[in-house]
């Protein structure tokens, strides 16, 4: 069932048992898994089911400290949210993103890989890609023209990924949850304040808004935040008149340990011998991206990273894509960014051949993807200007350490001497990472538009925003989906874990909606 918040009567009341709040990939993800079952759900959306601008204002902020992306366009606002444009790289974490490294401060979650293994396996199949299955062997055996570089795996080895179509949540679920007798969305319903109980120990409900001047009070048994690391954190810190710091936020970490992956040209491959290394191209169903054995991470201690390829004479000629987002308007952004990727394969000799087939070549460039260190310093906070439904805009400060860049030099280094014992050529870093002494970043400095931490997950309350089960210390109605419940980002795309860690919160809030059945028939 579908209805528009902005045709509501003005000061309408919303009820049901289980709210979600956000309609992208984890709230969309979540309420899948309630279509048919007894319980009414409420899914608010801030937007519509198109871009309006208007509601894309909700999301201006402000940037300090390392240059980003204008927030305005690094996150879409109206049902599917980001996933309308979504890459569809889809990898798992590892099992050492997940352990307390005695060289990464913060480093360590409440759960183990191995606790998501069954909601990976779902989550393949709402991203629509093939089986839950990422091992090299595997996907060798299903291509014959992969052929990985002959390393010493117990140094660098090839980390596999699949791609997704990309799914775009909002078309691809759109009817499914408009049709469902027992799933309630609510466009335009911007949600503006929680309110609890007198201790805010229980959150009683939610106020929304939209520009229609309307407001409306939405209860439910149970509330589940899926707004995205940055908007998680603004309304639970705007939330603040009977919480003073905001809501969950006792121990001053709500917002804090934003994180975001490092993505930057880093060195280039020079091969003694043309190879078209299909194994690590684009252009295939899966693809693999060189990383760090763990025990070597451990020697070096260093930050989970990876290095993925492409031909150096397009790559060179693309613009980085802090230069090409510039752009206020996300649809702006997203062209120049198009349109710097077509313009390197037009100006390439390999843009002009059939690129269904890699081309043999000798120089590749080295990508970088690598996780931030997890620091109380790069935060979200509240500014004193607010948007046109009066909640204040959001401030992120991200902030980088010497551990980021000495984990990328060191990853090249490793790379460089497999490649050198294997007598198949040589790695060049550039220039910015040549001086052991240099920690500064130079302007092409980039992220993954991958926004995560700021009420991260920890068993304890003074570490962290949320327990085991993503539901807020000291608030036991009030849950987190997504990405800003990470303890650590690892080296991948956080999307297909997004969907997994909400698979598994759905899971636990059907328990707690049950166990709360029983006990009332008790």
């Amino acid at each position: 069932m579908h209805i528009d918040a902005r045709e509501l009567e003005n000061g309408s009341l919303i009820e049901g048992d289980i709210c979600i709040i956000g309609a992208g990939a984890a709230g969309i993800s979540m309420a899948l898994q309630y279509i048919n079952t007894p319980y009414k759900i409420i899914l608010l959306e801030g937007g519509g089911f198109d871009y309006d601008d208007k509601v894309q204002e909700l999301y201006v902020g402000k940037i300090t400290g390392q240059p980003y992306y204008p927030l305005k366009s690094a996150r879409l606002h109206y049902f599917g949210g980001t996933t309308g444009h979504w890459a569809g790289m889809c990898t798992t974490f590892d099992a050492i993103d997940f352990t307390k490294r005695s060289w990464v401060e913060h480093s360590g979650w409440p759960i183990k890989r191995e606790d998501l293994d069954p909601f990976y396996e779902r989550a393949h199949k709402i991203v629509e890609i093939g089986p839950y299955n990422y091992s090299l062997d595997y996907w060798l055996k299903q291509n014959p023209s992969f052929v990985p570089l002959p390393l010493d795996s117990n140094v660098v080895w090839s980390k596999m990924w699949q791609f997704s179509p990309p799914t775009r949540f909002g078309k691809k679920y759109k009817d499914v949850i408009v049709n469902a007798k027992n799933i309630h969305l609510y466009t335009y319903a911007n949600a503006v304040e929680i309110r609890g109980n007198e201790n805010v120990s229980s959150i009683t409900s939610v106020t929304v808004k939209n520009y229609a001047g309307k407001t409306h009070t939405v209860k439910a048994k149970y509330f589940i935040l899926a707004c995205c690391a940055i908007q998680n954190t603004r309304l639970l810190l705007s939330s603040n008149k009977q919480a003073k710091a905001g809501i969950g936020n006792d121990n001053d970490l709500v917002g804090r340990f934003f994180m975001e992956h490092l993505e930057i040209n880093s060195a280039e491959l020079w091969l003694h011998k043309p190879d078209p290394l299909k194994l690590y191209m684009l252009n295939t169903l899966a693809r693999a991206e060189l990383a760090i054995h763990p025990k070597k991470q451990e020697e070096f201690q260093m930050l989970n990273g990876t290095a993925s390829l492409s031909v150096l004479e397009t790559a060179k000629k693309r613009h980085p894509a802090i230069e090409t987002w510039s752009k206020e308007d996300p649809r702006e952004s997203l062209n120049n960014l198009h349109e710097s990727d077509n313009n390197a394969m037009k100006k390439s000799f390999y843009g002009k051949i059939n690129q269904l087939i890699s081309p043999d070549a000798s120089a590749y460039q080295l990508f970088t993807r690598i996780e931030q260190a997890p620091n109380p310093s790069s935060r979200v906070m509240l500014d004193t200007e607010k948007d046109y439904l009066g909640v204040p805009k959001p401030i992120l400060h991200w902030v980088l350490t010497p551990q980021e860049k000495r984990s990328i030099r060191m990853l090249y280094k490793l790379i460089g001497q497999q490649v050198g014992l294997a007598g198949i050529g040589r790695i060049r870093m550039m220039e910015y990472l040549q001086d052991e002494n240099d920690d500064s970043w130079p302007s092409f400095t980039g992220g993954g538009w991958h926004h995560m931490g700021t009420t991260r997950m920890s068993d304890d309350p003074k570490k962290g925003v949320v327990d085991a089960n993503c539901k807020i210390h000291g608030v036991d109605n009030l849950f987190v989906a997504g990405s800003s419940c990470y303890a650590t980002g690892a080296a991948v795309n956080p999307t297909l874990t997004v969907i997994a860690l909400s698979l598994r919160l759905s899971d636990h809030v059907l328990y707690r909606m049950k166990t709360d059945k029983l006990l009332s028939h008790a």
